[in-house]
């Protein structure tokens, strides 16, 4: 009788395929595109709420289904007075991240789409989720920092309302754009580490609440979406270009974790990473803050000499952020406050059902002759392992697990199926 082979093992399911999407893609060769759009092209030209509408529609909307789209997630934004006093009960030093994730789980109990998994459905509940995680970050922040939230301004767009309830001022045109093009440029990256989780709950059908608080609680690690607050702080720490090099040798000298370096899938430098360093560029101009660019380039320019490494988004964005005006305990929500419009909502209408991986045995079996439970059982050998390749029909686009590491890489980057 055939045997069936030991699988190769894939250390973190590096170069696996694990589904299959018409949602995003990635060009290891510097390229992004969200459902056949190149996103650069886009950025900095179309509102957040128009990618958003086309990660969940698969088309752009026109002059009438923006202006529906808009509404419709202005009159979502409120929270449930319940969501809001179960912030002022959390202690004040809770992260904003665990506020988010909690605050996510909660608001599923206050849906009445909840136990409906039609389509219509579920694009409702995407939309009040797009609303109401900026408003769990704002109001939160706030709460914990003894201060009222503010009430919500239909007026504005997603972007211009964040600034306003976090801030309490409408912000100007040129920062609304800012925040659109940041938004656009996180709103989707095929399957990091965190639209994985999201797809792996997604796929025993727990629901869209489920899957997003997944993906939040994954969001906020230091090897994935924490990496643009702990970029702040390294830049920080640097404090000027001319620290820069001194500093970074000193760090690979010791092997210590150099955040917004290296990309699973990127070979020619993250994409985005251009965009938004003109962005930290133009803001350094209008807010007279013009040394994190600087400190950026040298870090670029040092860790591409010593360990040929490009630079990725986090590196730029965690400067941008803060002469935005947000604190870097912010910097990771905003990221979810982007992603909830993509990825995760969006694989919802890509359903696949994840089967469970295998593993391969690390230690050697130990017999337990004392555990009388375990007596008269046969002893057997355990299953051979089955690599789990799931490639659900009516796809488009092949998508590789990587596990979202924004810092120095200790084994070579996996290879893109791409």
């Amino acid at each position: 009788m055939a045997t069936e082979g030991k699988p190769e093992y894939s250390p973190g399911l590096a170069g696996v395929i694990a589904g299959e999407t018409a949602i995003c893609w990635v060009d290891p060769n510097a390229g992004l595109m969200y459902r056949g759009y190149d996103i650069h092209e886009m950025a900095e030209k179309a509102s957040f709420e128009e990618v958003a509408y086309l990660l969940l529609n698969g088309e752009l909307p026109n002059g009438k289904q923006l202006t529906d789209f808009r509404q419709q997630i202005a009159a979502q934004r409120a929270l449930p007075g319940q969501v809001t006093e179960m912030l002022r009960l959390l202690p004040r030093e809770t992260h904003p991240m665990d506020m988010l994730r909690t605050g996510v789980s909660m608001l599923s109990a206050f849906d009445k789409d909840l136990s409906d998994n039609s389509h219509d459905a579920n694009i409702r509940k995407s939309i009040r989720l797009i609303a109401c995680v900026s408003t769990l970050i704002t109001d939160g922040w706030r709460i914990s920092h003894d201060e009222q939230p503010l009430p919500e301004r239909p007026d504005l767009t997603q972007a211009g309302n964040f600034f306003y309830k976090l801030q309490g001022r409408v912000p100007q045109d040129w920062q609304i754009r800012m925040l659109d093009t940041i938004f656009n440029l996180y709103a989707d990256h095929e399957f990091n580490a965190s639209t994985f989780a999201a797809r792996v709950t997604a796929s025993t059908l727990a629901g869209i609440y489920a899957a997003v608080t997944s993906a939040v609680a994954t969001l906020k690690g230091p090897l994935h979406g924490g990496a643009n607050e702990e970029s702040m702080k390294m830049l920080e720490e640097i404090g000027t270009p001319d620290r820069a090099e001194a500093w970074l040798m000193k760090k690979l000298e010791t092997k210590d974790k150099i955040m917004g370096f290296g990309h699973r899938v990127y070979k020619k430098g993250d994409s985005r990473v251009p965009v938004m360093r003109e962005i930290g560029r133009e803001l350094g101009k209008r807010t007279g803050k013009e040394n994190w660019v600087p400190i950026c380039e040298k870090l670029e320019e040092v860790m591409d000499r010593e360990k040929h490494l490009c630079a990725n988004v986090d590196l730029y964005a965690a400067p941008v952020f803060w002469m935005l005006g947000f604190p870097p305990e912010l910097n990771t929500p905003l990221f979810a406050a982007s992603r909830v419009a993509g990825g995760w909502p969006a694989l919802i209408f890509e359903p696949a059902r994840v089967a469970s991986p295998a593993t391969s045995k690390t230690s050697a079996a130990r017999a337990v002759s004392s555990c009388s439970a375990t007596r008269s059982r046969p002893t057997t050998s355990p299953p051979p392992a089955r690599s789990a390749r799931i490639r659900p029909p009516g796809s488009t686009s092949s998508s590789t697990v990587s596990s979202g590491a924004t810092s120095t890489p200790t084994a070579p980057a996996a290879a893109t199926t791409r």
